[in-house]
């Protein structure tokens, strides 16, 4: 069994932010794969389903960012799952917009919910970090994480999306170095990559 955690704030005005690209992936998760009803629990809103054979349940926690850690602790205590068992989707400051990366520890790069997530379960969970660019100035970053996206952002965030949930099933299963690029390719075949990004020469 594997929890899959998307990161966000709730209510409808923080709906579109860039900070909750999390909530954005694992509700397309849900949608495209035909997830249960979200329900209440654990600090946060729950759907159940299977990803390659794998159950999984999907975890929006409703308790702010910088309070994440208290719902992904309730919810692994409850499944007696570990830390490794636990997959988080984030926004991720340092990728250029539209890039996937998938690691399994390291540091928080002064992610709040990161921070409260490694203070509650420890530091050995995956992380899916979803690029949403740099503003390019350190006193920008707080009110370009918390805006929402530009209309012109929303073909890459929607493909973006769509890749990360259609390829989900690789994650479920620890196929991460495979779910990457196939994430990846989805969106240079889409254009949203030039061909010889990434690519060498």
């Amino acid at each position: 069994m594997r929890l899959f955690v998307g990161l966000g704030n709730p209510g409808s005005k923080y709906a579109n932010n860039r900070h909750n690209i999390g909530f954005m992936a694992v509700d397309e998760i849900a949608r495209r794969h035909g997830f249960g009803p979200w329900r209440r629990r654990f600090q946060g809103e729950t759907s159940d389903g299977t990803l390659d054979g794998e159950k999984v349940v999907l975890l929006r926690p409703t308790t702010y960012m910088n309070e994440s850690g208290r719902a992904v602790q309730e919810a692994a205590n409850f499944f007696k799952l570990s830390a490794g068992e636990i997959t988080v989707f984030q926004d991720e400051l340092e990728l250029p917009a539209a890039k996937v990366r998938v690691k399994i520890g390291g540091g928080i790069a002064g992610h709040n919910g990161l921070r409260s997530i490694s203070s509650h379960i420890g530091n050995d969970y995956r992380r899916v970090r979803l690029g949403i660019g740099h503003p390019g100035v350190k006193e920008l970053v707080h009110g370009h994480v918390l805006s929402d996206f530009a209309k012109s952002d929303r073909p890459w965030v929607e493909a973006l999306c769509a890749a990360v949930a259609e390829n989900a099933g690789l994650l479920a299963t620890g196929k991460d170095s495979t779910f990457q690029n196939k994430v990846h390719l989805a969106l240079q075949a889409k254009g949203i990559f030039d061909k010889d990004e990434d690519g060498g020469p």
